[in-house]
C-alpha cells in the first residue's frame, strides 16, 4: 500500500519569518483577513506583532478571540458567524493548537456549509472543498497544528474531545517564527514541548509509520530533547530548536497517526481542562512501558537520538528501559508532574477509558488494547 504524505505548500522558518505574511496575502489578491487568536495573546501584545504588519501595509482585518484553551463547539460556531460578519476572505491563525484548531473548523465550515453541525466533522469527514485560505502562525512549540491535517474540538455537552482528520484543513502557509514564542512562560513552554515529544515518539512507534515519517520523527526527537530544557529558560537557540523540532514532528505524525497516550490525554483535557501537553507528558512514559512488548525494538533508536550513552553495551530490553528513563528525566527536568494525583478521580475512570478507546488516535497504537487495559493504565497513575 502506498504511503501518503500531506504537507503545507509553503512554510517559512526562522527569526523574522512573519514579515512574509502580508506579501503572501497581497500576491494572491486577498483583501481582508480574519485574525483568529486567543485573549491572552491579545492582552500581552503577541498578536500585535502580526497586526502591526497588517496596519503598516494598510491591509484590512478583523480580530476574533473568543477561543478557549480547549476550543469548544460554541467557539467554532461563533467564529463562523464572526467570519461571515467580517466579510473576510482569508484567515490568519495566531496562537497554539486552540487558535489553529478553531480556525481549521471555521475555514472548513465556511467553504463546506453542509458541515455546519460541528459534530459532523468528527473522524474523516467527506468535505469537498479546501478550507478558507489560511496562514498559520504558531506561538507555542508543541501542537504543530500549522502543518497537520488534524484538529480537535471539545464537546462540552458530552464531556469529550473529538478528533477531525481532513486533508482539506491544512493551512496553505505556515509561518514558524521563534520570535512569536519568546514570551511563552516556562510552564507552557514545558507542556507544549513535551506534547511535541509525544507526537514524535508516538508517531515513530505507531502502526502506520513509514520510512519518510521515521526520518521526520527521529530528527524531531533529537531536536526536542536537545532544545527543550534551554527553551524553558527562554534561550534563543532553544526556542529556535523547539520551533523547528515541533514542526518536523507534525510533518510525520499528521500522516501516520498516534496512539493511546494521546487518546488518554484527550479525555483528561475534556473532563478536567488539564493542559493537553501536561497530560501527554505524564502519560508518555506509561505508554512507552505498555507498548514495549510489541514496539520495544524501536526504542533503541529513540534512546540514541536522545543522547543516551553506552547503547552499544545494552541489549534491546536495556536500551528500551534507557529510552523510557531519558523521557522521564526530560519531563522531570522541565517540571512536569510524574502522575495524575490531584487530577484523576476514581468515579471518572471508566468513562475516560471508554472515551480513550473510542478516540481516533487509539487504533494507531502499536499494541492492541481494550477498555479494561486502558482503565488499568489510568489507575496505575493515581
Amino acid at each position: 500500500m502506498a504511503d501518503r504524505i500531506v504537507l503545507n505548500p509553503i512554510s517559512y522558518h526562522g527569526h523574522g519569518a512573519i514579515a512574509n505574511i502580508v506579501p503572501e496575502l497581497k500576491a494572491r489578491g486577498y483583501r481582508k483577513a480574519f485574525v483568529a487568536t486567543d485573549p491572552d495573546l491579545l492582552k500581552f501584545g503577541v498578536t500585535q506583532k502580526v497586526t502591526d504588519l497588517l496596519d503598516e501595509a494598510g491591509f484590512a482585518y478583523s480580530v476574533y478571540s473568543d477561543i478557549k484553551p480547549n476550543p469548544t463547539i460554541a467557539n467554532v460556531q461563533c467564529g463562523v458567524e464572526a467570519f461571515k460578519a467580517a466579510q473576510a476572505d482569508c484567515i490568519i491563525a495566531i496562537g497554539g493548537g486552540s487558535s489553529m484548531d478553531t480556525s481549521k473548523a471555521i475555514g472548513i465550515i465556511i467553504n463546506n456549509p453542509e458541515f455546519a453541525d460541528v459534530r459532523s466533522l468528527e473522524g474523516v469527514a467527506p468535505t469537498k472543498k479546501h478550507a478558507v485560505f489560511t496562514i498559520a502562525v504558531p506561538t507555542t512549540a508543541g501542537t504543530a497544528a500549522e502543518v497537520t491535517i488534524n484538529y480537535v474540538i471539545t464537546d462540552v455537552e458530552k464531556k469529550r474531545k473529538f478528533v477531525c482528520v481532513d486533508v482539506n484543513d491544512i493551512p496553505e502557509i505556515a509561518v514558524v517564527d521563534p520570535d512569536m514564542m519568546a514570551t511563552m512562560p516556562k510552564g507552557l513552554t514545558a507542556a507544549t514541548g513535551m506534547d511535541a515529544l509525544t507526537h514524535a515518539i508516538e508517531g515513530y512507534i505507531t502502526k502506520g509509520h513509514c520510512a519518510i515519517s521515521d526520518m521526520f520523527h527521529l530528527e524531531a526527537i533529537r531536536l526536542i530533547s536537545r532544545s527543550l530544557r534551554a527553551a524553558v529558560q527562554n534561550d534563543p537557540d532553544g526556542r529556535e530548536g523547539m520551533a523547528l523540532g515541533q514542526y518536523i514532528a507534525g510533518m510525520g505524525f499528521s500522516n501516520v497517526g498516534l496512539g493511546i497516550v494521546h487518546s488518554m490525554a484527550h479525555g483528561l483535557s475534556a473532563l478536567y481542562d488539564t493542559p493537553h501537553g501536561v497530560a501527554c507528558a505524564i502519560l508518555l512514559p506509561l505508554g512507552l512501558e505498555y507498548n514495549a512488548p510489541v514496539a520495544g525494538e524501536r526504542y533503541r533508536a529513540i534512546a540514541e537520538v536522545m543522547g543516551v550513552d553506552g547503547l552499544n553495551r545494552m541489549n534491546d530490553a536495556e536500551a528500551a528501559k534507557a529510552a523510557i528513563q531519558a523521557v522521564k528525566q526530560l519531563s522531570q527536568d522541565v517540571g512536569i508532574p510524574a502522575d495524575l494525583k490531584g487530577i484523576l478521580k476514581e468515579e471518572d475512570v471508566r468513562f475516560l477509558s471508554e472515551s480513550a478507546y473510542a478516540d481516533a488516535c487509539r487504533p494507531g497504537n502499536p499494541r492492541d488494547t481494550s477498555v479494561e487495559e486502558i482503565e488499568a493504565l489510568y489507575r496505575s497513575m493515581m
